[in-house]
């Protein structure tokens, strides 16, 4: 098949997937095969260390792992300070509170940068990511890992004590905030 055949051939399976809206396949494409060499990479750098690996994780370690995933999966793709790592590919939208943006993802450019775009703006996208790193860590260096999900963790409890404290502070006044 020669490459203009082949293009054609891209052409058409894009528009049969998404006629009405613009999908970059190719991007995507390019995101999972980054998502495997990273975790390729992760689990060579595990045989080539010779760490063990747990045949099944604590309990307490998928709970912590889970919690931290959460919080740093916000803070990434959320959280209004780390706005200039998602500058290249997203556009600030409005505030959504307790920090936190939303951003609406770049179309132009490459195919690319929009899924790039669109993982770096969904805390539910970027959490695999997270949860792979923070799974590699616990492997690689688990008291460290342990230490910075610990940490992790504590700001999600703090944030979720936070709206909850601002929440009774609210019905207590009558839900009236004075500013």
């Amino acid at each position: 098949m020669t490459g203009s055949g082949l293009k054609q051939k891209v052409a058409r399976l894009r528009q049969a997937y998404a006629p009405h809206e613009y999908r970059p396949l190719g991007g995507y494409l390019a995101a999972m095969g980054t998502y495997g060499a990273v975790t390729a990479s992760l689990v060579g750098l595990v045989k080539a260390t010779g760490r063990p690996v747990p045949e099944r994780p604590a309990p307490s370690d998928v709970v912590l792992l889970a919690i931290a995933t959460h919080k740093l999966s916000r803070l990434l793709s959320k959280d209004a300070i780390t706005s200039p790592l998602r500058a290249p590919f997203t556009r600030y939208d409005h505030p959504i509170g307790s920090g936190e943006v939303m951003e609406q993802v770049r179309d132009q450019g490459s195919p690319t940068r929009h899924a790039v775009g669109e993982l770096l703006s969904c805390p539910f996208c970027l959490a695999v990511w997270v949860a792979t790193g923070l799974t590699g860590g616990l492997v690689l260096a688990p008291r460290l890992t342990r230490l910075v999900a610990t940490a992790l963790t504590a700001v999600a409890a703090s944030d979720f004590l936070q709206m909850g404290y601002a929440m009774a502070q609210q019905a207590a006044e009558g839900g009236h905030r004075k500013e």
